[in-house]
């Protein structure tokens, strides 16, 4: 009988709502900034949050030409200055400096504390300076870390424009533009024949441009044409989405973005597996091929051959075990490809559980557990850190993915660690990316290991002894 025999055998929810640790969500600018060429982000909150973004995150010192503070001062907060006036000299002095195509207002807990009216706003002001302002609320009381990119895209999503010209559209899709950069016009026409007919596809979710780039190829060799992408290269290019077209995410903690597509947009959303790792990445190929009546094809030597590359690493982490603390939604997607690797995980934490937008990535997890012959492991949203920590100590796990925070506590104890924030900003989607993931799963390890060779296999003493 194995392990996965004596377990239950579906997932084990729970909710503890207690102190977790996770990034502040404001700090989703600091690649959203980069992502959209010419939009202008407005943070409007205190000192704190700009002390957080210029020492945490470096942002306002790379990114002053696209990128600035509104801060609040105790007039603001007390309600006795024009909060409207002073946004309106703010956003006036940038239309005139930057000329950007976009402003986007980032709220913060001080102004969802004092209840300022930015939805109120931002139209009137919209209408005055003639730029468009989309409005996000990003702050850390009701989202976790990486929640604040899904408010700024949902704001985007109801943006999009309904109708464009045929070659409009092929002008708003930055990718195609690249893909076809010097090519013939006949050339171009060969190939646009080779894709199936089916409806617009747009895929959502921020990703570095080499990844959309690698992702909207793995799918052209399938036959399938991502008509656009959100978000896309420049605001003036955002994607047309009617009622009827298909979308799909790249990122489980999107699901604020989803419910926008499909009841503003009337979109239909395409449940699938999110594509990390090899398994996670033929996963969400063969369900958007599925939606569309495609065979797939080659996939079986296309991941055969990814794993095979990953042996190396994979060695490093079988049979050992990981506990995920919970900071930035990702965690069901790395625990799932982490087990498919061979690694055990008792338990993950995560700040924000939607099981309807991560149906088929939890479905897929609850597989990959039954096929490696492994237990399922406890979810817990909302995690009490504190009794997270009772249980790291009665468990004794080889790898902790945690937040900054608790990292150096846990190594203090003997705990190699790993901070969850560096998967949020790697590039850990697709097929070719799957190494990526592993280098920083198995950096703790491999230290440690270093550091054993060198015969440096304690480096913290042991509690003192009080002499009787």
């Amino acid at each position: 009988m194995t392990l996965a025999e004596t377990q239950p055998q579906a997932l084990n929810f729970e909710c503890e709502t207690g102190n977790y640790h996770t990034f502040c969500p404001i700090s989703c600018v600091a690649w959203l900034y980069q992502k959209i060429e010419d939009s202008f982000f407005l943070v409007i909150g205190t000192k704190t949050c700009g002390y957080f973004l210029q020492n945490a995150m470096g942002v306002m010192i790379f990114a002053e030409p696209r990128y600035a503070m509104a801060e609040l001062e105790e007039g603001d907060i007390s309600a006795q200055l024009n909060d409207y006036e002073e946004l309106k000299r703010l956003c006036a002095q940038i239309k005139r400096d930057r000329n950007p195509s976009v402003i986007v207002w980032i709220g913060t807990c001080t102004t969802e504390i004092i209840k300022m009216d930015l939805e109120g706003m931002a139209p009137k002001l919209e209408a005055e300076i003639g730029i468009p302002i989309v409005v996000a609320r990003a702050n850390g009381l009701d989202y976790a870390f990486t929640q604040g990119e899904d408010t700024v895209l949902a704001a985007m999503a109801q943006r999009c424009p309904t109708s464009a010209p045929e070659a409009e559209k092929e002008e708003r899709n930055a990718i195609t533009k690249l893909l076809n950069f010097g090519r013939k016009k006949e050339d171009i026409a060969a190939e646009e024949s080779e894709y199936h007919d089916h409806p617009p596809l747009i895929l959502f979710g921020s990703l570095p441009d080499p990844v959309v780039t690698q992702l909207t190829l793995e799918l052209k060799k399938h036959g399938i044409k991502v008509s656009g992408w959100l978000p896309a290269k420049r605001y003036t290019e955002l994607p047309v989405v009617d009622e009827g077209y298909y979308v799909v995410g790249v990122n489980p903690f999107l699901s604020r973005t989803a419910t926008t597509f499909m009841r503003r947009r009337k979109c239909k959303l395409i449940g699938a597996p999110f594509p990390i790792g090899p398994d996670g990445t033929r996963a969400w190929i063969e369900k958007i091929c599925s939606v569309f009546g495609i065979e797939p094809q080659g996939l079986d030597e296309r991941e055969a051959q990814i794993w095979a590359n990953l042996e190396e690493y994979i060695q490093l982490i079988r049979g050992k075990s990981v506990f995920f603390m919970g900071d930035n939604l990702l965690e069901i997607s790395l625990a799932r490809f982490l087990i498919r690797c061979g690694m055990t995980c008792p338990e993950i934490g995560i700040p924000y559980m939607d099981k309807r937008y991560q149906a088929a990535e939890l479905a897929l997890l609850e597989k990959t557990c039954h096929e490696m012959g492994v237990a399922l492991p406890k979810i817990v949203e909302k995690p009490d850190n504190y009794n997270q920590l009772q249980r790291i100590k009665a468990l004794q796990p080889d790898l902790v993915i945690t937040g900054m925070a608790h990292a150096n506590p846990l190594e203090a104890r003997g705990i190699s660690t790993k901070w969850s924030v560096e998967f949020t900003f790697a590039q850990i989607h697709g097929f070719t990316n799957a190494k990526d993931v592993l280098e920083l799963v198995t950096r703790p390890l491999r230290r440690n290991n270093s550091l054993k060779n060198l015969g440096w296999e304690k480096l913290v003493k042991d509690e003192a002894q009080v002499p009787s």
